[in-house]
């Protein structure tokens, strides 16, 4: 068993990434320490692993809440299921909100906890390769709105993260290449070293070799731990961790939430902040093409799909938590492992860029 910290004085908590974590009752009691347990998960991962995480919490009062699978839950309507249910089985100030599956399912239980009895501890217990080396790391909780995604939330850190390899095992080959996108985001926006070991082992890290996985794990949660230690209510550095997910965030509102899997939106997002630093000679073509054909290679789309137009996407690129003075910043690539905040750009640039289209992802 690998631990990643998180340092943030008080708040600080720990990753644990490894194989078995679900099965290690020693674990989960030094991790899960109130009566009160209360899991929310959906309706995919709960019937794999819920009566795993149970055999572990026998002593406890434990409560579930199963929502349906999909971005397009990440709404007021399922985070009022799980406020409700903690209040029917009357929980406590002293209870834990265990958060069992991905980035949905961890933004859910993570915002309720952040709000019931005005704040209560929980546990991120990420089943997806995206929320094990990204959402579930942070302390960012959210839902989504008709009108802007990620827009209503709050920052609320775990007091762990479990990290259980054998998860991936079950995952769908689309939901792994999705994960692979914030891999690839952490070598790009700050790690060269990492980026360049990518380019060599992608082909193991895709077939999904223990070491390869594990190796892309570790790494991505130590640029994570490293950003949000620095910067953890994003007033600076962390804004850079959203490399690809102001163009990303557009996809998926335009499409519909659900339709493209938010890392297939981030990856077409991080290819066109390439074409758009190269349009305004921020890098250099071969540079955008290093960046085009890692993601390609990956399986990932590499542009925004043909059925969004460019005013849709502005308008939605328009809501964004990012924006200052009704600008449009952009995280855009200095280099291959740099990346930087900017709202200085040419207009017609990205007007340009907003232009392309693609082929829906590969389903398998």
């Amino acid at each position: 068993m690998i631990r990643v910290d998180v340092e943030l004085a008080e708040r600080s908590y720990p990753i644990f990434i490894g194989g078995g974590l679900l099965r290690d009752a020693s674990l989960l009691a030094r991790t899960i320490k109130t009566r009160q347990v209360m899991v929310v998960t959906n309706d995919r991962v709960g019937p794999l692993y819920l009566d795993t995480l149970r055999q572990g919490l026998t002593d406890r009062q434990l409560a579930c809440v199963v929502l349906p699978d999909g971005e397009q839950f990440k709404t007021l309507e399922s985070f009022s299921q799980i406020m409700t249910a903690l209040l029917e089985h009357k929980f406590e100030r002293g209870c834990t909100v265990v958060a069992l599956g991905g980035g949905v399912v961890g933004d859910l239980a993570g915002f309720a906890a952040a709000c019931y009895q005005r704040g209560v501890r929980f546990v991120q217990i990420p089943t997806t390769l995206l929320a094990q080396v990204d959402s579930a790391v942070g302390g960012k909780t959210a839902v989504n709105h008709a009108l802007g995604k990620n827009m209503i939330g709050a920052f609320h850190q775990p007091v762990a993260v479990l990290a259980d390899l054998d998860t991936l095992n079950t995952l769908e080959a689309r939901e792994f290449r999705a994960g692979v996108a914030e891999v690839i985001k952490y070598g790009l926006m700050r790690d060269r070293e990492f980026f360049d070991w990518l380019e060599l082992n992608l082909d193991a890290l895709m077939a999904r070799e223990p070491a390869a996985v594990t190796h892309a794990i570790k790494r991505s949660c130590e640029n994570k731990a490293d950003v949000v230690a620095a910067d953890e209510h994003e007033s600076g550095e962390r804004a850079l961790l959203n490399l690809g997910h102001t163009f990303g965030h557009a996809i998926e509102h335009a499409l519909g939430y659900g339709v493209w899997l938010h890392g297939e939106a981030v990856a077409a997002g991080m290819c066109m902040a390439a074409r758009m630093s190269a349009r305004v000679g921020m890098i250099a073509p071969t540079t955008r093409d290093r960046v085009i054909a890692l993601i390609e290679r990956a399986g990932l789309p590499t542009v925004q799909p043909p059925t969004t137009s460019v005013t849709e996407l502005l308008a939605a690129m328009s809501i964004d938590k990012k924006n200052q003075d009704g600008r449009i910043r952009l995280i855009l690539l200095d280099a291959i492992g740099h990346a930087s905040v900017r709202d200085d750009y040419d207009q017609q640039a990205l007007l340009e860029v907003l232009g392309g289209g693609a082929a829906p992802p590969r389903a398998a």
